[in-house]
Parts: C-alpha cells; sequence; structure tokens
C-alpha cells in the first residue's frame, strides 16, 4: 500500500544516520518494525507479577545435552 505522508525532513534524516539504511522507506520501515517490537515487549512486562508459577518446575532439566 503506496502512502504518502508528510515526514519531517530532520526526523528522516536522523533515522538514516542511526539506522545506517540507504534510502527512506527502509529506514522508516525498520523504525516501524522497532516500534511494533518495542511495544509487544512492554506488553510482556505488564505480565510481570501476574503470573504464578510452579515451584516444582524444574527449569535446568530441559537444558540437558544428554
Amino acid at each position: 500500500m503506496a502512502m504518502n505522508r508528510s515526514i519531517e525532513p530532520d526526523l528522516i534524516e536522523r533515522a538514516l544516520e542511526v539506522s545506517g539504511e540507504r534510502t527512506k522507506k527502509t529506514a522508516v520501515t525498520r523504525a516501524l518494525e522497532e516500534f511494533i517490537l518495542r511495544h509487544k515487549q512492554k506488553g510482556m512486562l505488564d505480565l510481570m507479577g501476574r503470573l504464578e508459577w510452579d515451584k516444582s518446575f524444574d527449569y535446568k532439566a530441559g537444558r540437558s545435552r544428554s
């Protein structure tokens, strides 16, 4: 879907510098992907302290290579 939106030129230039991307499109795409990822991570952090853990679960048992 093509979009024509006015984005502040300074923001685009900063995004290009920080991301190392070569084009405005890839810089904006990368910024949006990171924005979405951070919000998903925040959702996971919101669960902290709300879940009950099974105290008998041995998380080290699954690490065995044998």
